[in-house]
């Protein structure tokens, strides 16, 4: 779950809701924004997976 902000240039900012993290910033375009937020490896929320049990998977921890 990602928080998406346009800057006033156009360019897009992202920030992941669970770390807090700022995934990215002045993405130009939305399609990029996608594939930056796919590769971000959140240990936050990996962490909350697995303390409800569904696990940790490999993609979890090998998107770099």
């Amino acid at each position: 779950m990602y928080s998406r902000t346009q800057n006033e240039n156009g360019t897009f900012n992202t920030r992941c809701l669970y770390c807090l993290l700022t995934v990215a910033t002045a993405v130009e375009s939305e399609e990029d924004l996608e594939r930056i937020e796919l590769h971000h490896t959140c240990p936050e929320r990996a962490l909350a997976e697995l303390v409800a049990g569904k696990g940790v998977t490999e993609q979890h921890l090998h998107r770099h």
